[in-house]
């Protein structure tokens, strides 16, 4: 096995929550990419990260705009994640997902468990990769149950009351 092989293998074990990065193209519609690349940075201030693949549509969306969303999806979603883990240009122009928007313009994918609305204050070029830190501007929180995604799966996060 080839170290990038093994790197794909090693990090696709570990069991992720699933969001989609939301970005608004110019024309104003939303675009998104299923990331598991999101992290919290800062609570004073409120930071968080995405990386972004210098190759993907969402690449350029939000370097240019300064803005992304990050919808944290619930179990029920999972139809969802599907949809935006694929390519853009596959993409099903018959599937329907609703938002809600934020003053700012920025898309919240409805029945998130929740969704941040984010301005950029710095980014980090690392290899093939940019990490954008984003302030959360507007953050709405729901109740339900998060996606997980392992070793190439969607699944639920069992937690135990030992």
């Amino acid at each position: 096995m080839d170290s990038l092989e093994a790197f794909l293998k090693a990090w696709g074990s570990y069991p992720t929550g699933v969001s989609v990065v939301t970005s608004i193209e110019p024309d104003g519609s939303v675009h998104g990419m299923a990331a598991n690349g999101i992290n919290s940075v800062s609570l004073d201030p409120l930071l968080v990260l995405v990386c972004v693949g210098h190759n993907r549509n969402s690449y350029p969306l939000i370097k240019e705009a300064g803005r992304f969303a990050i919808n944290i999806l619930s179990q029920e979603q999972q139809a969802i994640a599907s949809y935006y883990a694929g390519p853009a240009e596959a993409r099903n122009a018959d599937f329907d997902v609703a938002f809600t928007y934020t003053d700012s313009g920025a898309a919240f994918i409805d029945g998130s468990i929740a969704s941040m609305d984010c301005r950029t204050v710095n980014e980090h070029v690392e290899g093939d990769h940019t990490v954008f830190i984003g302030a959360v501007e507007r953050i709405d929180v729901n109740d339900g149950e998060a996606l997980a995604y392992s070793q190439g799966k969607f699944g639920r996060v069992v937690m135990d009351d030992a």
